[in-house]
């Protein structure tokens, strides 16, 4: 067994109300903008596809399917790419003028190194590209 961690942990304020950031989470045309093109629907049990480029050891597809909605407060989906079967929580609490969103992307293997490193990757893209990507989208509408 390995200390490894096996989950991605992000906290980002973001000076926008709940509601807003809601929407971009949960429309399927903003989601495109700062994620990946889906056919995303904010509906518990609705299964959907995220497609990107592919890169060397991913296919650029990622399927999913949403495991919980609360609205405004929680958005839960799996995420599965070959070996890799893990879970996408949001989460959203109300910050003043803005929102608090938690991230926390998990179910990384300790034991498989390419999970590993797979959550290495997607630990850097979720804490940088990815939250710069989405306060774009906030920003622009």
């Amino acid at each position: 067994m390995t200390d490894e961690p096996a989950s991605i942990e992000v906290d980002q304020y973001l000076p926008h109300p709940p509601g807003k950031v809601w929407r971009a989470l949960t429309d399927p045309a903003r989601l495109a903008t700062w994620l990946m093109p889906s056919d995303f629907a904010p509906v518990v049990g609705h299964r959907f596809t995220f497609r990107t480029e592919p890169r060397p050891g991913f296919d650029g597809i990622v399927h999913c399917r949403v495991l919980d909605l609360e609205p405004e407060r929680l958005l839960r989906w799996s995420w599965c790419n070959g070996a890799l079967d893990s879970t996408v929580t949001w989460t959203l609490a109300a910050e003043g003028h803005g929102t608090r969103l938690f991230l926390r992307h998990d179910g990384f293997d300790p034991g498989d190194p390419w999970q590993q490193q797979a959550m290495r990757i997607m630990g850097g893209g979720w804490r940088s590209h990815i939250m710069r990507a989405l306060e774009a989208e906030l920003n622009a509408g």
